[in-house]
């Protein structure tokens, strides 16, 4: 796909809206400077360039709840700035302090503090505790309305699920995930619309549970448009240091798709990636159609999002970077909370949430796996999680200026 063909496929960000602004409830587990909720909340208030000038999502923020107040939180300071009442639970959150359901949207940021962490080396991030919360109020109120939630559906393949499940019963648009999907791409392109795909490497850097899920949301927002649609997971399995290597080695496709992905690095450290990553860590997934995927987490070779893919008809790889501005005001936020507010106006999700279902169980399986000896484990539950992708694309079609403000407006 051309950048042409690109740009004529793409939806518009938002259509001209009727009635008033959206009103939004944000629920936040912490909010200080460059944590999540600054850089998705903070657009909300301050604008998309978090400058206090124009342009703005259209929706406004109403209502605000912190399960934490740290030493460094914004959330008191911001709140009284925008004239945003923080209350003392989500119930009044939602209510905006009465006896039913006020606002017309919620965005769940469950992300950072001070929590558990469990043998698998997970955060125990309260998303499916404060997602229940949110819930019982719709319940209560015999009303749902759109949720946005941050990142994962959950630590958990059964929350996630239930998570699901629930937006079902309760009738509700549910957008969720990563914002590296959205972001600018260099070159900015997405995957032929329902052509056949074979293999499919990812490769980013970080931690296993902090950036396991956003590499996995990179390379599942590629393969998911592929012909016939998501066909689901029928096996996960995690691999390190020297299996990762032998892995790599032993596979040609992997090997050859690993090398292109890196052409489009703008982090890559010259010299061997085995002497330069100290723990190499890979994800290979094999879908129910024959696709082969595998994620990469090399820490000290790049420090951004890289994907290339087989497929079938092309003599080269589809390949990409995903560009993430690392600074204020992080551009790629921005892009997130561009959809974010298309579901807002149109009540419709732009893209699936069985997207972030499938990745949050892969990255449960994942990490299961590797406490388990590496094992690969089958997963029939994720074998079920079967979606058909829109066929526009979603992310920025164009980056930042100089002075690091977005372009795409």
């Amino acid at each position: 796909m051309n950048r042409r063909s690109f740009l004529t496929t793409m939806p518009a960000a938002l259509l001209p809206a009727a009635g008033p602004p959206k009103r939004i409830a944000a629920i936040i587990t912490e909010y200080w400077l460059g944590s999540h909720a600054d850089v998705v909340i903070g657009k909300y208030l301050e604008g998309y360039n978090q400058d206090d000038k124009p342009p703005y999502p259209r929706s406004k923020i109403v209502s605000m709840f912190t399960e934490h107040v740290p030493k460094n939180d914004m959330s008191r300071a911001m709140g009284r700035k925008y004239g945003v009442p923080i209350f003392r639970t989500v119930d009044e959150a939602l209510t905006l302090g009465g006896d039913k359901l006020a606002v017309d949207g919620v965005i769940l940021i469950g992300e950072h503090g001070d929590y558990p962490v469990n043998d698998k080396e997970q955060t125990l991030f309260p998303r499916f505790e404060m997602f229940l919360k949110i819930t019982d109020v719709f319940r209560q109120s015999r009303r749902s309305v759109p949720v946005f939630n941050d990142k994962h559906l959950s630590y958990s393949w059964r929350q996630s699920r239930r998570m699901v499940e629930i937006s079902r019963e309760l009738k509700f648009p549910i957008l969720a995930g990563s914002s590296v999907p959205v972001a600018h791409r260099v070159p900015a392109i997405d995957t032929p619309f329902g052509a056949p795909q074979k293999h499919a490497v990812a490769i980013s850097y970080s931690g296993l549970d902090i950036y396991g899920f956003h590499v996995l949301e990179s390379l599942q927002s590629v393969v998911e448009r592929r012909k016939g649609g998501e066909s689901g997971v029928r096996s996960v399995q995690c691999l390190e240091r020297q299996d990762c290597w032998r892995y790599i080695d032993g596979n040609a496709w992997v090997k050859r798709l690993f090398e292109q992905a890196l052409t489009h690095s703008r982090t890559r450290r010259p010299g061997s990636p085995k002497d330069l990553v100290k723990d190499p860590s890979v994800f290979v997934m094999e879908y129910n159609d024959g696709l082969l995927g595998a994620a990469f987490l090399m820490t000290g070779l790049v420090e951004d999002f890289t994907v290339a893919i087989d497929v079938d008809g092309q003599s080269q790889p589809f390949s990409t970077l995903m560009y993430l501005q690392e600074r204020r005001p992080h551009h790629h936020f921005g892009c997130l909370v561009k959809n974010i507010e298309v579901m807002f106006e149109t009540g419709k999700a732009p893209y699936p949430v069985e997207r972030t279902l499938l990745t949050s169980g892969m990255l449960d399986f994942a990490l299961e796996s590797r406490i388990q000896g590496h094992k690969k484990l089958e997963t029939p539950g994720l074998a079920q999680v079967r979606y058909k992708a829109p066929n526009a694309s979603h992310f920025c079609a164009k980056g930042w200026g100089p002075d690091g403000k977005r372009l795409d407006m």
